[in-house]
């Protein structure tokens, strides 16, 4: 995990939580954790104050203001840093400088010389850092998981996963970030995905990628900006081979370049059937098991996700819950600097046209959530 866990619990009762950022992403943090007991929100902070104050309005948080004012406070323990990819590293040390824990948005790090600086400090502090997706911690995954555990599809074999849209500027009315360094499919969408693979199959060890850009610029299609242009900076189409240090792989790809969309593809072939996850990047959905012989969709056993559906901030609870009791959270730093040391990885083998390259890093899997796990439920 991103910090020691030997130490006893601090402090008694809900977790003060404070949020840095009150962008698109804060709407379904701030919606789902003021209904969660065991975490308390208690400000709300932005560069932009009255963006704050709105938020904190709307969710009926009683503070706002700004991060200056929210890293002060002695009532806030968690930290949720929700600002752009680019700033996650800069803000998550003047978290830890703080004394406080860190929940970051995905991805981690933009690179893994600053991703490693923000583990080392948490290290250092006696402070975790964690890290979304908590997708992952949802029911559509940990059914998966749990599933193939008990052996439903035999030994696992090889993974699929798809991602292909034509762009988010259709509908986000700032998508600027979203190709600038830290974005395009990759880094905005991999992380679902990565995670869950790595959450199923286990550390990566080795990668062949490449790349593609579709366009040198792009168009605001909603809001305010509509029809504004803006440059783009990354790959908008990668496609990875990826090894794992157990001997399975998977084929991956992740565009924002298809005019056809095909998402949510999570698959998972053994040596007795072919296991379908829902979408990644939701939190609950059917699963579906092909055996030989079946040919039709109608033909797949189709089973329950089974576990908490809370959505987004699941992972902040378990967090909180998890510091309260002094044992490891399960979306740890560590967990999230391997996927972002597989995402660098592919990146790096698209621009250089498929050279493979080695993932240096690994991560011990948590164990799976116990099914009756529910972030709405006192437990501090």
């Amino acid at each position: 995990m991103s910090g020691p866990v030997g130490v006893g619990p601090v402090g008694v009762g809900p977790v003060g939580v404070g949020v840095i950022g009150a962008g698109v992403i804060s709407n379904q943090y701030l919606e789902n954790l003021t209904t969660a007991p065991d975490v308390r929100i208690v400000m709300v902070a932005d560069l932009d104050t009255d963006r704050a104050a709105t938020q904190a309005a709307t969710h009926g948080v009683p503070s706002s203001g700004t991060v200056a004012e929210l890293l002060a406070r002695d009532d806030i323990e968690i930290v949720v840093n929700l600002t752009i990819p680019a700033a996650h590293v800069s803000v998550g040390l003047d978290v830890l400088a703080a004394g406080k824990h860190v929940w970051s948005e995905k991805p981690f790090a933009l690179d893994l010389e600053s991703g490693g600086r923000l583990l080392a400090e948490a290290h250092r502090a006696g402070l975790r850092v964690a890290c979304a997706p908590d997708t992952v911690l949802g029911a559509g995954i940990q059914t998966g998981r749990r599933l193939i555990e008990s052996g439903a599809i035999g030994t696992p074999l090889t993974a699929l996963t798809l991602f292909q849209v034509s762009g988010p500027e259709s509908w986000h009315p700032n998508p600027d970030f979203l190709y600038a360094r830290g974005g395009g499919p990759l880094f905005d969408m991999g992380p679902y995905y990565l995670s869950t693979l790595v959450q199923l199959m286990g550390p990566a060890s080795r990668v062949v990628a490449r790349g593609s850009t579709a366009r040198a610029s792009r168009m605001v299609g909603s809001g305010p900006r509509a029809g504004e242009s803006f440059a783009v900076a990354v790959p908008t189409h990668v496609a990875a081979l990826i090894d794992f240090e157990n001997g399975t792989s998977a084929q991956c790809t992740f565009s924002f370049q298809s005019s056809r969309p095909r998402v949510g593809v999570v698959e998972i072939s053994g040596t007795e059937g072919t296991l379908s996850l829902p979408d990644p990047n939701m939190f609950d959905g059917d699963l579906r098991i092909w055996r030989d012989g079946m040919s039709e969709e109608t033909d797949a056993e189709v089973l329950p996700a089974t576990g908490s559906t809370f959505s987004r901030g699941a992972g902040v609870v378990e967090l909180a819950r998890a510091i309260r009791a002094g044992v490891p959270e399960r979306a740890s730093g560590d967990f999230a600097f391997h996927v972002l040391d597989l995402m660098v990885s592919i990146q790096a083998s698209a621009e250089t046209d498929g050279e493979s390259v080695t993932i240096e890093s690994t991560v011990t899997n948590p164990p799976a959530l116990p099914e009756d796990w529910d972030p709405t439920a006192a437990t501090l």
